[in-house]
């Protein structure tokens, strides 16, 4: 199945927390060691190549390059029980995949290079605040994961001022469908919780880069930027992410696409692959800040 087909046919993407099943995750939970490992490599990667002292954008790339060809898995970082810190550097779905590539990137950049100094940063930018607070401090909405990480110092949410248009979409596809959330199913507060973090979205002036625009104002994106991909489907405002980068002479995407498939670099250019799914309308741009 191919993502086109698959927005046609489930409208909760792998931007949004999903449910997954128990043994998939405890055989997740199990392999640890071999995530510490991977951590390890991508921090031997960065100092043999001298990453520290490159630009935060094209550290990004560079870890972003290193992943591709690892294979798809979705919903990596959901389990039953109480909300956790879930790490998974052995397959990647589409946040995963860039916000790994950040959080490595970060580390890098400050020198902070052991696998507890990879699960501080991982927190810090996963969760609002920083805090792992149960399953609602967790960043579920693209946008939100935007907003957070801006106040943070992480990012920065660049997609009105390189030419994007209001976004005023209603976010409210949790709330309205806690059935898909088993966590929220099971727990009136924090479906609560839920509905008061999608108002405070809903207050939010937001920008978008409309997709028929994409082509024109693509010099202005940066390698390294990371893309939500804004969507038709009602209450959601991304179905899917990924990271920026400059390939054969046009802007292009790497990014986790769907299961079944690796890490990979678009095929086509990223106005033209947008283009060819309908439910996609435009992008949110955010620009990594140099830690």
């Amino acid at each position: 199945m191919n993502r086109r087909t698959f927005l046609h046919s489930l409208p909760a993407a792998a931007s949004l927390s999903v449910f997954v099943s128990k043994e998939k995750i405890f055989a997740a939970e199990g392999l640890s060691d071999r995530d510490e490992e991977i951590c390890q490599k991508k921090f031997d990667l960065a100092v043999s190549r001298n990453l520290r002292e490159r630009p935060i954008h094209k550290v990004i790339i560079e870890i972003a390059r290193s992943f591709l060809g690892v294979k798809y898995a979705a919903n990596t970082i959901d389990a039953p029980g109480e909300e956790r810190l879930l790490i998974n550097l052995r397959s990647l779905d589409c946040v995963t995949f860039y916000e790994n590539s950040l959080v490595l990137a970060r580390c890098i950049k400050k020198n902070t290079l052991t696998f507890d100094d990879y699960k501080k940063e991982l927190q810090f930018v996963r969760y609002r605040g920083g805090v792992l607070n149960g399953y609602p401090s967790r960043l579920h909405y693209t946008s939100d994961y935007f907003f957070d990480n801006e106040k943070k110092g992480v990012l920065m949410n660049v997609s009105k001022e390189i030419g994007g248009v209001p976004f005023t979409k209603t976010v409210n596809f949790m709330s309205e469908h806690p059935e898909t959330y088993p966590r929220l199913k099971e727990s009136p507060e924090f479906l609560e919780a839920m509905k008061k973090i999608e108002a405070e979205i809903n207050a939010r002036r937001m920008s978008y880069i409309p997709k028929k625009d994409i082509q024109s104002i693509a010099s202005r994106i940066t390698d390294g930027d990371i893309l939500g991909i804004t969507t038709t489907i009602e209450g959601l405002d991304c179905t899917h992410t990924g990271i920026a980068l400059r390939h054969r002479n046009n802007l292009h995407m790497i990014h986790a696409p769907i299961t079944g498939s690796k890490v990979q670099i678009t095929e086509f250019p990223l106005w033209e692959y947008l283009e060819g799914i309908k439910k996609d309308t435009g992008i949110m741009v955010a620009r990594p800040l140099e830690s």
